[in-house]
């Protein structure tokens, strides 16, 4: 019976595989994003009753497939171009992630009626613009320089914050007895903790990458990092979003010292490419499936408020937070900040922490609903009007591409 199960899993993924290679073709001659061609898809295999690819849970999401997308993101930022917009980036991901939560808060409590436990906990948890989306979508609109760098960073980084963030707000709706100062030394422990486990792995793991000239064991160490990290760093309740991330972007800028081989780092790049192409297209496949049978009717009016609320939440965080840098060097222009606020789109984390709260929790459906909502609106409709955003910017004194990209080797 396990090995009928095992082989039937196999065929799964294999059919999520074919589904998304045919998406991705019919996507591009049509020239819709592929993410929302795999949402469509997901929602139609949903309509008619078909059975594919493993169930939606949070253990799928966190531990299987949010380590390589977070890791494939992170080679590629560059140190030098990650420094000098360190400060921007890192207002973005704490200060951004509290004001878009607190105005998602109170419009969801004082206009949607909700009582404060599942006001704050859906605040919390869309707060933070999601890796997954944001990136695919940049990708597919072949956005670079500054830009790509502050909206991809600051997803990386604040979905760290948010997921720390999120499990203190649940701690403390669950009431578990932690006062102010251990929930600050827990957020502490949780932040400084997975970006301490990620250097200490990626530099152990490039230690031995150091004395090989093999290039699947390159490879292998590369796979060590990324999921090592996170598990680790979960393992000990830390963040393991950050810990993949400063995993990440160390192997991606120590690998340009010239230690990897080339024909390592061509394999790495080549598998992590695939890696991200095939955890996207199940990630996105079963947000379809899985939105396909929320009953998005009942919850029309709260799922219109949600989606109102965090958009202005982001409003609020990227204006805002943009206003902090307005008079200084690093500022970031207007373009840019609009492509920002409605670049920040929500995706399988938001989805992930929405399955963390209890079973036993009555709020716990609404606050589902709500998020399969704004995630399907963010996805598809800010997720298909982005690109247009951007090539009715790209023109304007090159504010969307405004440095070039560092050559990769």
């Amino acid at each position: 019976m396990d090995k009928l199960m095992e082989t039937s899993q196999i065929i799964q993924l294999q059919l999520v595989i074919l589904t998304g290679a045919i998406v991705a073709m019919v996507a591009r001659r049509l020239r819709v994003p592929y993410t929302v061609g795999l949402v469509l898809a997901g929602f139609a295999i949903a309509v008619l009753h078909l059975q594919l690819g493993p169930p939606f849970s949070r253990e799928l999401l966190f531990d299987v497939l949010l380590p390589p997308l977070i890791f494939e993101a992170a080679i590629y930022i560059r140190w030098a171009e990650l420094r000098r917009d360190l400060g921007v980036i890192g207002t973005f991901a704490t200060v951004g992630v509290v004001l878009s939560a607190a105005v998602t808060y109170a419009i969801m409590h004082y206009v949607a009626g909700w009582s404060a436990e599942p006001s704050l906990l859906f605040g919390v948890l869309i707060a933070a613009t999601d890796p997954v989306s944001v990136i695919a979508s940049f990708k597919e609109a072949d956005v670079r320089g500054r830009l790509k760098l502050l909206v991809e960073a600051e997803s990386l980084f604040n979905d760290g914050t948010a997921a720390v963030a999120f499990a203190i707000a649940l701690a403390f709706v669950g009431d578990v007895g932690l006062t102010a100062v251990g929930l600050a030394a827990a957020a502490a422990l949780s932040i400084f903790g997975g970006i301490a486990v990620g250097l200490l792995t990626g530099a152990a793991t490039y230690f031995i990458i150091g004395r090989t000239n093999d290039y699947l064991v390159e490879l292998s160490m590369t796979s060590v990092a990324a999921y090592g990290s996170f598990w680790i760093a979960e393992h000990f309740h830390m963040s393991g979003i950050l810990a993949t991330t400063a995993a990440g972007i160390l192997m991606g800028n120590l690998g340009r010292l010239g230690h990897v081989t080339q024909r390592g780092e061509e394999y790495i790049r080549s598998f992590w490419d695939f890696a991200a192409f095939v955890a996207n297209t199940v990630i996105f496949l079963m947000l379809g499936i899985t939105a396909g049978y929320q009953d998005f009717v009942d919850a029309r009016w709260p799922i219109a408020i949600a989606i109102v609320a965090v958009l202005l939440g982001r409003a609020v965080a990227v204006y805002g937070c943009s206003g902090i840098f307005a008079w200084r060097e690093r500022c970031v222009r207007w373009p840019q900040q609009h492509v920002m606020f409605w670049g920040g789109l929500r995706g399988a984390l938001a989805l992930a922490l929405a399955l963390s709260i209890p079973e036993s929790a009555p709020y716990r459906q609404s606050v589902l609903t709500a998020t399969f909502g704004v995630v399907a609106f963010s996805v598809v409709v800010q997720g298909t009007s982005i690109q247009w955003l951007i090539r009715y910017l790209r023109p304007a004194k090159s504010t969307v591409v405004d440095r070039p990209e560092p050559a990769a080797g």
